[in-house]
């Protein structure tokens, strides 16, 4: 199994798809590193050489991904949420952040319909 960046990636897949399911990597991001390194994208993971699975691994590296990613994302939402910007209540209360209607539609955000008495017309 090839582990980058601390996550097993698939050996089946394509080099350049597999890259993608570290977080913070995705296609685009992808496909610089392996033009950075000189590994073929076309190769499969599980026929890749060790010295092009380090070169992978130091080119990794350079970029925020995974665990500290998710921290930096985080801490970004909770900075917003303490200084009580718009977009941090927003956060807080789950609703749509970006300024999308809420009286129709924002059932993903808002989660399932919750049914009042008396709403009828």
């Amino acid at each position: 199994m090839a582990r980058i960046a601390g996550v097993d990636i698939p050996r089946d897949k394509r080099v350049e798809v597999s890259l993608t399911y570290i977080y913070g990597i995705g296609l685009t991001r992808a496909q610089s590193i392996l033009a950075q390194t000189g590994v073929n994208p076309d190769t499969r993971v599980k026929d890749l050489e060790d010295g092009d699975l380090q070169k992978l691994r130091n080119a990794a590296d350079d970029y925020t991904l995974e665990g500290d990613l998710r921290r930096q994302e985080g801490m970004a939402l909770k900075r917003l949420q303490d200084i009580g910007c718009l977009r941090g209540r927003r956060h807080r209360m789950s609703l749509p952040v970006r300024g999308q209607r809420t009286r129709t539609n924002a059932r993903t955000r808002r989660g399932a319909r919750k049914t009042v008495a008396g709403k009828k017309k």
